[in-house]
């Protein structure tokens, strides 16, 4: 019995090494990819002054520095690191604001769109320069509601000597109590309905307009309804990252090997999917940014271009 109880820890530990290596390589892909992208922001000053672009940037800030920690955080427990509870207080509440900044950024997104196809003579007196670091500002505060209700309960509810302990970091040391986990819960579903609102609202009216439009404004028009619905696609992988740690918590009581399982699909499907189709929507898909991303890129790869 002994013996069959080591090959399955060792296969177990197979298991788990495998998955921290392809979580490694894609964390340093998406990386990667997000630091050429924000190179090439910073390089082509149209960007500067554009809405989508800035608010684009936002996101690629927030979905790396957000990827960076929770792999940190991965190795830190697979390795059983512990670190002092004050380092992990921090890195919850960075955490906690980006988890929300790049849901909402998506949505501020969609509604750029909406002005520029819905309402075209109103867009550059809308989306200003201004108006943008407005809506960031805008964005950040409503991101940092629901960190501060947790932080507040916590902070009530814990002692000083808790911060200069040292433990494995996880965000759900900080849930207290049940009913703390109930209002955090309602709250991302609060900002959830409101989301799905703006985006079906937009959808709508877009889809009016690109009936209603000919010629090079229908294709614009229906050009723009696609990016929509992939910003739909990505802001439900997203939003539903909020229902994890739910989901989560409820599979432990269940069984422990099936919730390193669905941990491990969850990490993957909505933390690293939703943060490498930006890229997509914007580096690629986006006729100015890709022209931009390919010249650059070309720059970098063969020197005898001189013209860069």
């Amino acid at each position: 019995m002994a013996s069959n109880n080591s090959l399955v820890e060792q296969s177990y530990s197979r298991g788990i090494n495998y998955r921290v290596i392809i979580v490694q390589v894609l964390v340093c892909v998406f990386i990667f990819i997000n630091l050429f992208l924000i190179t090439t922001f910073f390089l082509k000053d149209y960007f500067h002054t554009t809405m989508r672009y800035i608010l684009f940037i936002v996101t690629l800030f927030s979905d790396s520095l957000f990827l960076i920690l929770t792999d940190m955080l991965l190795i830190l427990s697979y390795f059983g690191f512990t670190v002092q509870m004050w380092l992990c207080f921090l890195i919850y509440i960075v955490l906690s604001l980006c988890t929300f900044v790049t849901p909402l950024t998506l949505t501020a997104m969609v509604l750029e769109r909406y002005v520029a196809i819905c309402m075209p003579m109103r867009h550059a007196e809308l989306c200003t320069t201004r108006s943008s670091f407005h809506l960031i500002l805008t964005i950040h505060s409503l991101s940092a509601v629901p960190c501060v209700v947790v932080i507040s309960i916590f902070s009530a509810s814990s002692v000083l000597a808790f911060y200069t302990s040292r433990r494995i970091c996880s965000v759900e040391m900080f849930i207290l109590h049940k009913w703390q986990g109930h209002l955090r819960s309602a709250i991302s579903q609060f900002y959830f309905l409101m989301m799905c609102i703006i985006i079906v609202f937009s959808y709508v009216k877009i889809m009016k307009v690109a009936k209603a439009a000919s010629g090079e404004n229908k294709k614009s028009t229906w050009k723009g309804l696609r990016t929509v619905i992939l910003h739909s696609f990505q802001l439900t992988l997203c939003l539903i990252q909020l229902w994890c740690p739910f989901i989560e918590a409820a599979v432990l009581q269940i069984d422990y090997m099936l919730f390193i399982n669905v941990r491990y699909f969850n990490y993957i499907t909505f933390i690293l999917a939703p943060r490498c189709l930006s890229p997509l929507i914007y580096g690629l898909r986006d006729d100015l940014f890709f022209q931009a991303v390919r010249y650059y890129a070309l720059c970098g790869l063969y020197k005898k271009q001189q013209s860069c």
